[in-house]
């Protein structure tokens, strides 16, 4: 099962890093989203700065969309799910390569992001193991959502429309846990992030054994 999962994310992110869409697309997607914001809210820099971890979560949120639609559009082509299907690879590796896959994108976006809620928001980054423990966790979270709703919605015509109204309900705890860990860590109290951290732990392990489960028969259904 893993060494189908690293043929799978290997192959992923072997084409995201030729066809360059995460570094021309999702990435200046984001970063726009922070420039609005920033732009909205300068004249109330106090606002701003509270906003700051609800704003880099909802960039990161909409971006993520970008990513997964991505990570199954490349299968539409020439019949490659219906080989990927034939293939004789285990599904729950299929899922958990398209998981990683997509959760190193993201990681590497919300890395641009902090660097750019640094500069265009002034945040302090206090309480750094907090913030990173966060982002690697609810990113897992959002990841394996995003390739189980994927796949689901993936055969259908309407995928570009009805993945974000699948998904971003599913990921309101996601929103709501890594939000409130932020802003203990941001703000200097730590100790009142880690709870909501371990909500985010528990979102994430559910959905990456949903869909390590599920993932096989979605696929044959896709």
């Amino acid at each position: 099962m893993f060494r189908d999962a690293a043929l799978i994310a290997g192959k992923d992110l072997r084409l995201e890093w030729r066809s360059r869409i995460a570094i021309n697309q999702v990435a200046p997607f984001a970063l726009l989203i922070l420039i609005l914001f920033a732009f909205a809210l300068d004249p109330d820099h106090g606002v701003l700065l509270k906003a700051t971890p609800g704003l880099f979560w909802i960039a990161v949120l909409f971006s993520s969309l970008l990513a997964i639609q991505r990570a199954f559009t490349i299968e539409s082509a020439d019949g490659n799910r219906d080989a990927l299907r034939l293939s004789g690879l285990d599904p729950a590796g299929i899922f958990l390569g398209k998981f990683a896959a997509i959760t190193v994108q993201l990681l590497a976006l919300e890395a641009l992001l902090l660097a750019g809620v640094a500069l265009l928001y002034s945040a302090r980054l206090d309480g750094f193991p907090l913030l990173l423990l966060t982002c690697v966790v609810a990113t897992a979270g959002i990841a394996a959502a995003g390739t189980l709703y994927g796949v689901l919605a993936a055969g259908l015509r309407v995928r570009e429309t009805l993945l974000p109204l699948l998904l971003l309900p599913v990921l309101a705890p996601v929103l709501l846990g890594s939000t409130r860990a932020f802003e203990a860590a941001i703000g200097g109290n730590p100790s009142e992030g880690w709870p909501w951290l371990g909500l985010l732990a528990i979102f994430a392990l559910v959905y990456i054994g949903s869909g390590a489960a599920a993932f096989g028969p979605l696929l044959e259904e896709s």
